[in-house]
């Protein structure tokens, strides 16, 4: 195998194993006792604040991908939290706007906030 080809292997691999532990942990979130809402707004907001700290010290390509990519990718969803604002919004919007809104606050500060003070 060329260089090439194995620097992209160990890359879908490096993904594939961050993305694995993410999953789970996310999965973990929104099973715990306090409900599938609170645990998605932990595991993005989490995510964030681990994907600036990552971007402000970490270097190396493949522990970004496994870690970034893989990790934070699989712990953070857009899709869920999609789903839950929607379905949120049927019975209360004003209460779903709200969560999309300290969503949208925690994640980008966590993650600004971060990556300022490890940058």
């Amino acid at each position: 195998m060329s260089g090439g080809g194995m620097a992209w292997g160990w890359a879908v691999l490096a993904v594939a194993v961050g993305g694995a532990a993410g999953a789970v942990v996310r999965q973990l979130l929104s099973t715990a006792p306090w409900g599938p809402l609170r645990g998605v707004l932990v595991a993005n907001t989490t995510g964030a604040a681990l994907l600036g700290a990552l971007v402000a010290l970490v270097e190396d390509p493949v522990l970004l991908l496994l870690l970034g990519t893989g990790l934070c990718g699989a712990l953070t969803t857009w899709s869920t939290l999609a789903l839950q604002t929607a379905e949120l919004a049927r019975r209360s919007p004003g209460r779903a706007a709200a969560y999309l809104g300290v969503t949208l606050v925690l994640g980008l500060g966590a993650a600004l906030l971060t990556l300022h003070l490890l940058s």
